[in-house]
């Protein structure tokens, strides 16, 4: 658990890095100590990955942290990447409820909720899930992620500050050139970004992914 209790610990701001869909990606991102990455197997994401190309990630244990992207999806296939060695992580990024995700707490399984930004009613309805962290992101009616565009962060500020101790990782619109303002101004455990390191959807940009450590004084 080193690797999750250092990405969601508040000493300092963490990077993921989202949307990875080869092998070649990965390696250099843990290479060059990003804290984590996301593999989306959500069909319709531009950044899709089928579980059964995903092999690759048991070669990543222990060297940044794996995070697997389900939106709406049967506890399942999550599960059995768990159990198989492929991922850390659990996040859960579509219309999930608290009974949804209640098999994943009862597992002992950590797992992230994914939550538009629409109102603080929607902030505050999301801790019913009991999630290991909250992912804030911009709202986009369906749209699960990957809208590359930011939102208010005084929203998210004020969550923070009314649930301290609840570890908020901060996406949307995340780019190199707003990154430290967005660490700053929020203070979230870490900064989630897919199309703000990306040559195109799916391929990483290192270029940006090391502006983006720069910015984060890594």
């Amino acid at each position: 658990m080193q690797l999750l209790e250092r990405f969601l610990s508040p000493a300092s701001v963490s990077l993921k890095i989202c949307g990875v869909t080869t092998r070649a990606d990965a390696e250099q991102l843990a290479a060059l100590g990003v804290d984590a990455l996301g593999v989306n197997f959500w069909p319709q994401s531009k950044r899709f990955l089928a579980a059964e190309e995903a092999g690759w990630l048991r070669d990543l244990a222990g060297s940044i942290l794996r995070i697997g992207v389900f939106v709406n999806h049967a506890p399942e296939l999550p599960l059995r990447l768990i159990r198989e060695g492929l991922l850390d992580v659990v996040q859960v990024h579509g219309d999930e409820t608290p009974e949804d995700v209640e098999v994943y707490r009862q597992a002992g399984i950590p797992f992230f909720k994914a939550i538009g930004v629409s109102t603080q009613q929607d902030l505050e309805a999301a801790l019913d899930c009991r999630a290991t962290a909250l992912l804030l992101d911009a709202r986009a009616p369906g749209v699960y992620g990957g809208t590359g565009e930011t939102f208010d962060w005084n929203a998210a500020v004020e969550f923070k500050s009314r649930h301290p101790d609840l570890p908020v990782i901060l996406a949307g619109g995340i780019v190199p050139e707003n990154a430290a303002m967005a660490a700053t101004t929020v203070c979230p455990c870490a900064l989630d970004v897919a199309s703000g390191a990306e040559l195109s959807p799916g391929i990483k940009d290192f270029k940006k992914v090391a502006a983006l450590l720069a910015a984060l004084n890594r």
